[in-house]
């Protein structure tokens, strides 16, 4: 099994740092990687290649492999919100379909839908959390409803990002493209652990970030685009998706504009070329050992959470009999132990800088702040 990363990262010994899904650390070399993108801007004379194309491919290269694509058919833009507005744009959206997602999506994933649903004349079909946390048989039964209207569009993810539920694109996507319906992924808190490979799927869209589980900076994402859906229209219009006022080739055409930034992209690569190294299935190997022992824990102390095959390999979702208690995250935070509250579930997401002994501390903290409440 992958050890633990944990020298890799600056944390103190009393922190146990389990909300990766909310906020990745950066290790070292990512941070070092920004420092130096910082220190160019300094005296830019020297440091000509920071602002060259060559930087952005590499990135791209990287972002393309952690997804079975080829560069050509990835774009950079600064956030998943742009990407799926992108997508968005880019899609025909037949008055009278459906537009069909999950329920309490993340906004980036339907904020949009939901506008273009009422402005267009769409039929939004809002999926419901099933209890038992099958939501693939759930979209299934949406998918193919008899009589139910086309869909024109799925907004999908690969997992719920509140706990952690998974979300079998590979027995989705097969259904979809027999009923000729456009499929937009999320895929950010999936890109760096859950392995996904486009060639396989084959959705229309793909958007990640780089801030989750891949350990770069904040605001900066990738979009995949499908050869077929790389005529339409960007957010913007710069001198990389347009140079010399004709569109780039491929999904470079969807660019961001200030695209070769000197300090983000080299602290994306940096954090994406660890996670490459690492392979995404070691990767997800170490998170499902902690994941696991986090779970055996909180059903030790009577708390509720997915069977393993309904669950992702790096987040957990711990609901408690009665619901969160007022303070507990405070409670859990004084002590060194950081989570996140989602939609009143405990989400628990530890990453290769935990240490062995971290759920073992977990659940004596929970267990002493539950008793408390």
């Amino acid at each position: 099994m992958l050890p633990s990363q944990h020298d890799l990262f600056e944390i103190p010994p009393g922190v146990c740092y389990l909300d990766g899904a909310a906020y990745s650390l950066s290790p070292r070399p990512v941070r070092a990687a920004g420092e130096h993108g910082v220190l160019t801007k300094s005296q830019p004379w020297n440091h000509p290649e920071a602002r060259a194309d060559a930087l952005a491919e590499r990135a791209r290269a990287a972002a393309a492999r952690l997804i079975g694509a080829t560069p050509d058919n990835v774009a950079i833009l600064g956030s998943v919100s742009q990407g799926i507005a992108t997508a968005a744009r880019c899609l025909p959206l037949p008055t009278g379909q459906r537009i069909l997602r999950m329920e309490h999506e993340f906004p980036s994933q339907s904020l949009i839908w939901d506008r273009l649903a009422a402005e267009r004349g769409l039929l939004l079909e809002i999926v419901p959390r099933p209890v038992n946390g099958d939501w693939t048989s759930a979209l299934l039964a949406a998918i193919t409803r008899p009589g139910a209207p086309p869909i024109a569009v799925a907004a999908l993810t690969p997992l719920h990002w509140s706990d952690g539920a998974l979300v079998s694109l590979d027995r989705l996507m097969p259904v979809l493209r027999e009923a000729g319906a456009a499929v937009v992924v999320d895929a950010t808190q999936a890109v760096g652990v859950i392995p996904l490979d486009v060639a396989v799927l084959q959705p229309d869209f793909v958007a990640f970030p780089t801030y989750k589980w891949l350990l770069g900076p904040y605001g900066l994402a990738f979009l995949y685009a499908a050869p077929h859906r790389q005529n339409g229209l960007p957010l913007d219009e710069n001198s990389t998706n347009r140079p010399g006022g004709i569109p780039a080739p491929g999904a470079r055409r969807y660019d961001k504009g200030e695209r070769n930034d000197p300090i983000l992209l080299p602290m994306a690569l940096a954090g994406m070329e660890l996670v490459l190294g690492w392979g995404v299935e070691a990767v997800a190997g170490h998170l499902r050992h902690l994941t696991d022992r986090l779970a055996q824990h909180a059903a030790s102390l009577g708390l509720d959470v997915l069977r393993p095959d309904r669950r992702a390999p790096h987040i957990l979702g711990i609901r408690i009999p009665g619901g969160m208690p007022p303070g507990l995250l405070a409670a859990l935070a004084a002590g060194g132990i950081y989570c996140s509250d989602r939609l009143g579930v405990l989400r628990v997401s530890p990453h290769l800088w935990c240490r062995e002994e971290d759920p073992d501390r977990f659940r004596e903290g929970i267990g002493r702040a539950l008793a408390r409440s």
